[in-house]
């Protein structure tokens, strides 16, 4: 598992594109037959992915970092599965996900494995982890169990479908929130206006970008904006004094998390594009 300090809103402000990138994109996820790793220190966020290929994947754990005997023996961790047919195995119970599926796992769950249907098209399974102070069960959500939310309109390029899977009126958990937005065709803004969370981070999985495209990701404190350019199936780590938003130039989707204070997906501190610098 690898590590990362996060700057704070004044260092950021005098970092140059490439140690921008270092700091708040990931981009070293998605390894075929592996499973990848990154600790943050926002929150205590742990960012990952697992791609079996031939094999289960099996997801262990790290002194250095958790100091715990197993992965989420005091930590929660939402998966959802952006790439083909596949399963996670929790406690010996099998879970078969389908692209866009969702699962929780719950504190205390001992033995996590990954399952691909097929190597020659594996699973790509997105991992989100916090930490936890209560036990809920692992639940399974298939895309059509989401709350879908329509957002949006064309005339502002921002026609989105929000497919809400771990919230308080969904699956159940301690801090993590989760789920995934869709841009309809045409459509290239996602959630304006831009926003911070004084309360807690949110990271971004962007996905579903086609190869010559890509999403300027703007972050920052509302006067002191600077972006990142996404490519598919690369993360944005959003701090609590950082907005988030993103134009792509064409569609795209996006996984959102969140973790901190609470769980109240309206919590946040909008900033009309006027206020932007």
């Amino acid at each position: 598992m690898k590590s990362r300090i996060i700057p704070d809103e004044i260092r950021y402000q005098r970092m140059t594109t490439a140690e921008l990138r270092q700091s708040f994109l990931v981009d070293d996820i998605f390894t075929p037959g592996a499973i990848d790793l990154l600790y943050t220190d926002v929150d205590r966020a742990i960012i990952g992915s697992a791609v079996p290929t031939t094999a289960k994947l099996t997801l262990g754990t790290s002194k250095q970092q958790l100091a715990a005997d197993y992965f989420c023996q005091r930590r929660e961790l939402g998966v959802l599965n952006i790439g083909h047919a596949g399963a996670v195995i929790v406690d010996g119970k099998s879970h078969p996900m389908d692209n866009c599926d969702c699962l929780y796992i719950g504190r205390e769950s001992k033995q996590i494995e990954f399952e691909s249907r097929s190597a020659s098209g594996p699973a790509r399974f997105y991992l989100i982890s916090y930490p936890a102070h209560q036990n809920y069960p692992t639940t399974l959500a298939r895309r059509s169990d989401a709350e879908a939310v329509g957002l949006g309109s064309q005339r502002d390029a921002n026609q989105r479908t929000l497919f809400k899977y771990i919230h308080p009126k969904g699956i159940r958990s301690c801090q993590l929130v989760m789920g995934f937005t869709q841009l309809k065709e045409g459509s290239i803004w996602n959630t304006m206006p831009p926003h911070t969370h004084t309360r807690r981070s949110e990271i971004y999985l962007y996905f579903n970008i086609a190869p010559t495209a890509c999403v300027f990701h703007m972050m920052g404190a509302p006067q002191e904006t600077r972006h990142l350019i996404m490519k598919d199936a690369q993360a944005a780590i959003s701090p609590s004094w950082s907005i988030h938003a993103g134009a792509g130039t064409s569609a795209y989707s996006f996984i959102w998390a969140m973790g901190g204070e609470n769980q109240d997906f309206d919590d946040m501190d909008k900033f009309p594009a006027t206020e932007l610098r």
